[in-house]
C-alpha cells in the first residue's frame, strides 16, 4: 500500500486527531488486508493510492465526537462503561475498523461491533481480528431489521451507533436508531445531500426517538449527528427490506 501522503497528516491535524505510531501500521496493516481481499470480492472501488484520505481519513472524521462522548460519560459517572459503538452495514470495515484502532487510546476499553448482512463480508471482517490484534471487536453477520430486535445483545444498547454509505438518511435511521440507547447518539458520514436527507427523514427521526443535533462539514463529506432522546417503539425497525422499500415519510394527510 502507499503510504499515507502530506495531505493526509495535514487533515487529520485539522480536525485534531494524532495517530500512535502502532496505530499508524495497524491502519496500514488493515488496508493491505482490505485491497488483497477486494480482487477476491467487491469491497471498495477506491483506488488504492487514495485510501488514506477518503477510507481512513473519512473515517476518522468521526472520532472527535466519539472521544467528547467518552469523555463526558467518564465526566458524569467515572464508573460509567467503556464507549460502546455499532457500526451498521460495515462492508469492508470501515468506519468500524479504522475508529477499533484508534479509539482504545481515547476511550480506554472502547468497543467496536460490526453488523454487516452479506455472509462473504463478514468473514471477511473475522478474519481481520487477529492479524491487526482487534481484541475490542465482535462481528454479526445479520441484517439490521432482525438483529435491532434482540434486547439481550444490540436493542438501545449501544452509546453510538455509526454508519457510512450504507442509504439515505429516511431510510439509515430506521436501520440505525433503534440500536442506540437513550442519551446516546446515531453518527453518520454523508455526501453532498445531507442537508436535503435530513429535512427529508424529519418524521422518521422524531418517530423512531430521535432528534437532530447538528452537521459538519468535513473535506471528505458530511457528518451527521443524531441524538436518541426517547425509545424506539417496538415495532421498529420493520421487517427486512421494508425500510429500503418504503421509507418513513409523513402522511399528506397530517398536520405539519
Amino acid at each position: 500500500m502507499p503510504a499515507p501522503g502530506n495531505d493526509f497528516n495535514e487533515a487529520l491535524a485539522a480536525i485534531g486527531v494524532e495517530l500512535e505510531p502502532m496505530d499508524r501500521e495497524r491502519l496500514a496493516r488493515y488496508l493491505e488486508l482490505l485491497y488483497d481481499a477486494n480482487e477476491k470480492m467487491n469491497l471498495t472501488g477506491v483506488p488504492a493510492e487514495a485510501a488514506w484520505t477518503r477510507h481512513i481519513f473519512d473515517s476518522l472524521t468521526l472520532v472527535p465526537w466519539l472521544a467528547s462522548l467518552a469523555q463526558e460519560s467518564r465526566a458524569a459517572d467515572p464508573a460509567s462503561p467503556p464507549l460502546r459503538v455499532l457500526d451498521v452495514g460495515s462492508g469492508g470495515g470501515l468506519p468500524g475498523v479504522a475508529l477499533a484502532i484508534v479509539m482504545p487510546s481515547l476511550a480506554p476499553g472502547c468497543e467496536v461491533t460490526l453488523l454487516e448482512a452479506t455472509g462473504k463480508k463478514a468473514r471477511f471482517l473475522e478474519t481481520l481480528v487477529k492479524p491487526i490484534d482487534l481484541d475490542n471487536v465482535r462481528v454479526f453477520n445479520d441484517r439490521a431489521e432482525t438483529a435491532a430486535h434482540d434486547r439481550r445483545r444490540h436493542r438501545e444498547f449501544y452509546d453510538a451507533v455509526v454508519s457510512r454509505a450504507v442509504g439515505a438518511l429516511p431510510v439509515l435511521v430506521e436501520l440505525t436508531l433503534p440500536f442506540v440507547r437513550p442519551g446516546g447518539f446515531a453518527m453518520y458520514i454523508k455526501g453532498e445531500r445531507a442537508i436535503d436527507e435530513i429535512e427529508q427523514a424529519r418524521h422518521a427521526i422524531g418517530l423512531l426517538g430521535g432528534a437532530f443535533v447538528e452537521t459538519q462539514t468535513t473535506p471528505t463529506g458530511t457528518l451527521v449527528r443524531l441524538e436518541k432522546c426517547s425509545r424506539t417503539p417496538r415495532t421498529y425497525p420493520r421487517t427486512p427490506g421494508e425500510p429500503a422499500r418504503c421509507p418513513l415519510q409523513r402522511s399528506k394527510r397530517s398536520p405539519a
